[in-house]
């Protein structure tokens, strides 16, 4: 597997060797090792040359206008358009993720570069009416300054592209953080970055070394970023535990971060749903990437009248899911990505039982074929009585929950009754229903007659609660990347006051 990874990034021009050092990558198809890296920052006074260099950088770049950054992003897609073969592969590998979901991570890159060019374009601010005569008033935005992007390991160069291309075209620098378990795919988009920049350099030369950085290390290279007061926005994805570590440090310095942080998922089944596409898309999003999206679904709230019917049609389906090595295309589901996630299974799935859960799969399977350190699992359906504690808790893993309700407003509020509040769904062909669903769920994703997952690049996402709160990708997100600043314009002889203060000083 090893010579497997060397090809791909001699193909997209990386040296592997340029890059070995004391962090080990592995592999989660087999467990075997397939690179290193070093780590490079493990304080914040080993930070320090890295955030001045992204300085620096942006200090340059701000000054570019906002269509020639674009240039630059679409250049960058190009590249992706050409490598997105080598780097899906390279995903899947890394990562465990099967290859239609791996070259899928990358078309998202490739969206959202599209989003950003456009968006190089339409930097607006507002005009606004003075109570003034003679006055103009307006809000303009300005570019921010170096941005910190963490990212985790489930979505290793979607996420942070999401962050980058946007960043870069509002006119910041970027230093990445990559997750300890994916930072292959990092180099891999950092050198593809830079062809662009080569190609861009041939028309413009306007763009600065230093503009994107990759930093590797442990989670004191995370809070190094974000200590620092130079970084104006940290953008972290991971668990909510991450986001608790790094955000007092950001609101230590009255910094500015975006958080996208945990989610558990919920999808009401009413009596009017189309059975067949909710069975569709509760499977999708329940087994998709070994039910390791942050949009996974983890809880499916069906009313009593189809209950059974569909938990049995659920039974049905997961006994024809094909699990087994992701970069071959028949599989629909790869391993987990350590053993860690299969120990926080296992013990979910237990303490499911003891709350009076009825577990369907959730065994390891395929451990003869692919090692001991390839943690492969049957994905779980656990019919619950309740929303009890364990329910309640986000498990990274292929965990559905089943409950049963009466009555449409509680099953309303206990979709509700979770500490997270990333993205939700109902299937309802009544319209009472939806609408009333889509004004009373307390998640920053809302939909209808499809899953939780899958989320396109045009609306912003993100979540409320233990979520963060934080928006990337498209709608308004980027204004998180720059600053906004309110102008008054006076094209008058006198100077009037607002609110009709008088404060004559005389002659």
């Amino acid at each position: 597997m090893k010579e497997k990874v060397d090809y791909l990034l001699k193909s997209m021009g990386v040296v592997p060797s340029s890059f070995e050092g004391n962090r080990l990558v592995y592999t989660p198809i087999n467990g075997t090792e397939i690179g290193s890296v070093q780590d490079t920052i493990s304080s914040v006074k080993e930070m320090l040359p890295t955030i001045k260099q992204s300085t620096e950088a942006f200090n340059e770049w701000k000054n570019v206008p906002g269509p020639q950054r674009g240039e630059l992003i679409r250049l960058f897609a190009e590249q992706l358009r050409i490598y997105k073969q080598p780097l899906g592969e390279l995903v899947t590998i890394e990562n465990g993720k099967i290859l239609q979901e791996g070259l899928g991570e990358v078309q998202e890159m490739i969206d959202i570069c599209d989003f950003a060019v456009g968006l190089s374009r339409q930097l607006y601010g507002l005009t606004i009416a003075s109570e003034r005569p003679g006055h103009k008033l307006m809000e303009t935005w300005h570019p921010l300054g170096p941005v910190a992007v963490i990212t985790a390991f489930n979505f290793p160069v979607a996420v942070w592209s999401w962050n980058f291309a946007l960043a870069i075209v509002c006119g910041d620098s970027v230093i990445w953080k990559p997750s300890e378990k994916t930072p292959l795919t990092a180099l891999a988009c950092q050198q593809l970055f830079l062809n662009a920049v080569d190609n861009f350099n041939e028309k413009f030369d306007d763009v600065p070394e230093n503009l994107s950085q990759v930093v590797f290390g442990g989670p004191q290279a995370g809070a190094a970023l974000a200590e620092s007061d130079k970084i104006k926005l940290v953008s972290a994805t991971g668990s909510t535990q991450m986001g608790q570590f790094i955000a007092p440090y950001v609101a230590s310095r009255l910094g500015r971060y975006l958080l996208e942080l945990g989610g558990n998922n919920g999808m009401i089944v009413t009596p009017s749903a189309d059975l067949d596409m909710a069975l569709k898309a509760i499977v999708f999003s329940a087994v998709g990437t070994a039910g390791q999206r942050c949009t996974t679904l983890r809880r499916v709230i069906v009313h009593e009248d189809i209950h059974d019917d569909l938990v049995r049609k659920l039974k049905k389906a997961y006994n024809t899911i094909s699990i087994g090595n992701p970069l071959d295309e028949k599989n629909l589901v790869g391993p987990l990505i350590d053993g860690s996630a299969f120990g926080d299974m296992e013990l979910s799935l237990s303490v499911a039982a003891n709350e009076g859960g009825t577990v369907f799969g959730g065994e390891r399977v395929l451990e003869d074929k692919f090692s001991s350190y390839g943690y492969y699992v049957k994905p779980a359906i656990v019919e619950m009585p309740e929303q009890s504690a364990i329910v309640k808790r986000e498990t990274f893993a292929p965990i559905l929950y089943v409950m049963k309700y009466s009555d449409f407003d509680d099953a309303l509020e206990m979709h509700n009754d979770v500490p997270q509040g990333l993205s939700s769904c109902i299937f309802s062909t009544d319209i009472r229903e939806t609408e009333k669903f889509l004004s009373t769920s307390d998640c920053g994703l809302a939909n209808v007659n499809i899953g939780p997952s899958g989320a396109e690049i045009g609306g912003a996402f993100g979540g409320e609660k233990e979520t963060g709160g934080g928006r990337e990708s498209g709608s308004d997100a980027w204004k998180s990347y720059m600053r906004r600043a309110t102008n008054t314009i006076n094209y008058s002889t006198e100077l009037p006051l607002a609110q009709g203060i008088k404060f004559d000083i005389g002659d």
